[in-house]
C-alpha cells in the first residue's frame, strides 16, 4: 500500500473537472465542496506549507478512535480475566482466536487493504464516484467468495491447524480448540467486509469512524458477556467475538451508505483492468504478510509446551502493549507516511534526513512509554486484571511478560518507520528479508530461552526479534541510500538519555517512598497510577524542553499550523 502512495512529480495534475468528481468526507459523492478544494491542495500537492496540519488532524482523529478502542479492549480483557482467569480452557480459546485473528490480519487488514486502497483511490480521483463504486462492489463480490472458500478450508483443516499451533495440548484441550476454531472462522468474512469498507472510507477522507469501529466491536463483546454471565462457558467468548465482528462491519457499511458509497455485491467483469490490478497486487502482499504472521504462531505453539496458563499470560501482556502500540507507534507512522511518500527517493540526502528525523521522533515518543511500562508493569497488571479467577501467579507472570515486551517497543517503533521508507524506495525484497529476520530471530531465541525462562523467554525473544529487525532494516535502507542513517548520534542521545534516566528515577522513587496501595480500593490505586503517569510525563516533558530536544519544534510547528 505504501508503495502506491506517491505524490509530487509522479502524480498527474488534477483538473477542476476531476476535482468535481472527488468525494467529500462529509457529504459523500455529491460533488465538490470548499472543504474538498482545500483538502486537495493539502494532500495532493506539496506546495501548501500547511500540509502537515492535515496529517496531524487525521492522526488526532485516529488517535481518538484508537484510544477509545484500546480502553474498551483493556476492559474486555479485564472482564475475560475476571471470569476465566488463566486456565487451559482459556488457552484453547486463545489458540482458536489466534487462528481467526491471523486470517483477519493477513487477509482483511493486510493484503486486502494494501491491494484495494491504492487502486480504489486512483479510480476515485481519475474516474469519479460511479466508477469507484462499481470497483468496490466488484471487489466485495470477490471478497465474499474468497472468504467463503477460506472459511470452508479452515473448518476442514482445523484439526491440522490446531496441531501446528498447539502441539502440546492434551486430547481434551485439542478437541475444544478445534471446535472453537470452527465456530469462529466466520469472523473472517465479517472483518474482511469491514476492512473493505474502511478502505473506502479512508480513501474518501473519513478516518474517525473506521478508527472507532473496533471500539464498537469491543463494546458489543463486553455487553454480550455481561448479558450471558449467568450461563458462563468458554463458548460465550466465541459468540462474543462473532457479535463484535458483526457490529464492526455494520457500522462501517452504514457510514459508507451515508457518504453515498454503498457496498453491494456486483458481478465482477473479466476485462476490468483495475480489478485485475488489485488482484495482481493481492498475492504478493499476502505472501509477504503471511511470513510476518508466523510470530504470534511461534509464541502460541511453543507456549503450549509450557505450564498451564502460559499462553494466557502472554496474551494478557500483549493486550496491554497494544494500547501504546496503537496510540503512538501506529498513529505516528500513519501520519508520517504521506510525508515520506512525498520525498523523492532519488534525492538521497533529503530522503535520509527525513527518514532519520521521523525515526527519531517516533523514538522520542515511544522510549518514555517503554520505560514507564517496564517500571510499573506490576501495578498496571494488578489494577487491570487482579480480581476474580485471576491468581497471584497470573499477576506476576503477566507483569514479567509485559516488562519484557516493553523492551521491544523502540524496535517496533523504529521498524515501522523504516519499513515505510523501504516501501517508498520500492524495495520489496528488502521488506521480505526484514520480515524473515524477525521470524528467524524470534524462533531461535524462543527455543533457546524458553528452556530456562519459560513464558518470560518467549516474551524476551519477541523483544529481541523486533529490535534485531529494526537494526537489519536500517542497514538495508542505508545501503540503498548509500549513506548512513546516523539515527543514534551522540549529540541526539546526549539530549534524550538524561530525561529518560530522570523519568526512571522518578518512577522508582515514587514506588519506594509512596508504594502502590494494592490492598486499597480501585479509586486509590487508579489515582496512584495516574500520578505515576502524569508525574512521569511532566518530568520527561520538562527535561526534554530544557535539553532543547529538536522534536519539540515538530510538535509546536504542527500545533501552530493546525490552529492557522
Amino acid at each position: 500500500m505504501e508503495e502506491s502512495q506517491t505524490n509530487g512529480s509522479n502524480e498527474p495534475e488534477i483538473t477542476e473537472e476531476e476535482r468535481a468528481k472527488r468525494p467529500d468526507a462529509l457529504s459523500g459523492c455529491t460533488g465538490p465542496s470548499s472543504r474538498e478544494a482545500r483538502s486537495e491542495e493539502t494532500t495532493i500537492g506539496t506546495k501548501r506549507p500547511d500540509a502537515l496540519s492535515g496529517m496531524v488532524f487525521h492522526a488526532m482523529q485516529m488517535m481518538a478512535g484508537t484510544l477509545l478502542s484500546r480502553i474498551l479492549g483493556l476492559i474486555r480483557e479485564m472482564l475475560t480475566a475476571a471470569l476465566f482467569g488463566a486456565t487451559r480452557q482459556l488457552d484453547a480459546f486463545f489458540v482458536a482466536y489466534t487462528i481467526a485473528n491471523l486470517s483477519r490480519q493477513l487477509l482483511a487488514e493486510g493484503a486486502l487493504s494494501a491491494s484495494f486502497v491504492p487502486v480504489f483511490s486512483r479510480s476515485l480521483a481519475a474516474d469519479g464516484c460511479e466508477r469507484a463504486r462499481r470497483l468496490s462492489n466488484e471487489a466485495l463480490s470477490i471478497l465474499i467468495l474468497g472468504c467463503s472458500a477460506v472459511i470452508a478450508a479452515g473448518v476442514l483443516l482445523a484439526p491440522a491447524i490446531v496441531d501446528i499451533m498447539a502441539p502440546g495440548f492434551a486430547p481434551a484441550e485439542r478437541a475444544l480448540a478445534i471446535a472453537l476454531s470452527r465456530a469462529m472462522f466466520p469472523f473472517l468474512i465479517l472483518v474482511s467486509v469491514g476492512a473493505l469498507a474502511m478502505g473506502v472510507l479512508n480513501s474518501m477522507g473519513s478516518f474517525f469512524i473506521p478508527a472507532v469501529a473496533p471500539a464498537v466491536s469491543n463494546l458489543a463483546y463486553i455487553l454480550f458477556l455481561f448479558a450471558t454471565r449467568k450461563h458462563l462457558s468458554v463458548w460465550n467468548l466465541a459468540f462474543a467475538v462473532l457479535i463484535g465482528g458483526l457490529f464492526h462491519m455494520l457500522l462501517q457499511l452504514c457510514w459508507c451508505s451515508k457518504l453515498k458509497m454503498p457496498l453491494r455485491p456486483a458481478v465482477p467483469r473479466k476485462n476490468d483492468a483495475q480489478l485485475r490490478s488489485m488482484m495482481a497486487l493481492f498475492l504478493p502482499y499476502a505472501a509477504g504478510l503471511s511470513l510476518n504472521q508466523l510470530n504470534p504462531v511461534i509464541s502460541r505453539m511453543l507456549g503450549s509446551f509450557l505450564s498451564a496458563g502460559s499462553i494466557s499470560v502472554l496474551t494478557y501482556a500483549d493486550r496491554v502493549l497494544q494500547l501504546p502500540l496503537g496510540l503512538f507507534v501506529i498513529t505516528i507512522s500513519q501520519a508520517v507516511l504521506p510525508m515520506l511518500s512525498r520525498q523523492d527517493p532519488n534525492k538521497t540526502a533529503e530522503f535520509r534526513d527525513f527518514a532519520r528525523d521521523a525515526i527519531r521522533f517516533n523514538l522520542f515518543v515511544i522510549l518514555p512509554v517503554a520505560v514507564g511500562l517496564a517500571a510499573v508493569s506490576g501495578e498496571i497488571v494488578h489494577i487491570l486484571f487482579y480480581r476474580g479467577a485471576f491468581s497471584e501467579w497470573a499477576w506476576k507472570a503477566t507483569s514479567t511478560a509485559l516488562s519484557l515486551y516493553a523492551l521491544g517497543l523502540p524496535g517496533m517503533a523504529s521498524n515501522t518507520i523504516i519499513m515505510r521508507a523501504i516501501y517508498a524506495r520500492r524495495m520489496p525484497r528488502a521488506a521480505v528479508m526484514v520480515t524473515g529476520v524477525t521470524v528467524c530471530v524470534n524462533l531461535g531465541a524462543s527455543v533457546l530461552l524458553m528452556r530456562s525462562f519459560g513464558y518470560a523467554g518467549l516474551a524476551a525473544a519477541s523483544a529481541a526479534a523486533f529490535t534485531s529487525a529494526a537494526i537489519f532494516a536500517a542497514r538495508l535502507l542505508s545501503r540503498s541510500i548509500g549513506e548512513k542513517l546516523s539515527i543514534l548520534e551522540v549529540k541526539w542521545l546526549f539530549r534524550l538519555v538524561p530525561p529518560l534516566l530522570l523519568l526512571a528515577a522518578f518512577l522508582f522513587a515514587l514506588k519506594f517512598f509512596a508504594p502502590y496501595p494494592k490492598s486499597s480500593g480501585v479509586a486509590l490505586r487508579l489515582m496512584w497510577l495516574l500520578a505515576a503517569a502524569g508525574g512521569g510525563a511532566s518530568v520527561y516533558a520538562a527535561s526534554t524542553v530544557l535539553a532543547r530536544c529538536p522534536e519539540w519544534k515538530w510538535i509546536k510547528g504542527a500545533v501552530a499550523k493546525k490552529r492557522s
